[in-house]
């Protein structure tokens, strides 16, 4: 299964699991998901998982590979909601503020696949508009 092909391209590997704790408690058990590249074997990523010990190897794939999904929503958060403009003090207002990032990040998100289904291929940010901020500068 590949990651995020539109923004890398097509990435093949090859996956293992294996159990690394013998026990499981209420039908739920740690693994060791282990990721190798087709075309560079030396390559490997591993995945500690934890779930339900009935998980199918494509299930952990599947969740692996939404990794690049979740990376990008943060870099998203990061560079146009300030996600990162914090030093964390307190647990709750670190809270508060990764909170109202992410909400920022979900609204901008919403407002964009709106746009996108009407049609619209302008943007209203004075960097689309080079004459219009030309003006407004004098």
């Amino acid at each position: 299964m590949g990651d995020n092909p539109e923004r890398h391209g097509e990435r093949v590997y090859d996956w293992a699991r294996v159990a690394i704790r013998p026990c499981s408690v209420d039908g739920f058990g740690h693994r060791m998901l282990a990721r190798r590249s087709v075309s560079d074997p030396t390559e490997i990523a591993y995945y500690v998982c934890y779930g339900p010990a009935s998980s199918r190897l494509k299930d952990l794939v599947k969740v692996a590979a939404a990794r690049w999904a979740v990376e990008e929503c943060f870099q998203t958060a990061k560079g146009e909601c300030g996600l990162d403009h914090y030093q964390v003090r307190l647990y709750r207002a670190w809270y508060r503020h990764i909170t109202l990032s992410m909400a920022a990040v979900a609204y901008l998100t919403a407002v964009r696949a709106q746009e996108a289904a009407k049609g619209a291929t302008q943007r209203t940010s004075k960097t689309s508009y080079p004459s219009a901020s030309r003006r407004s500068a004098g």
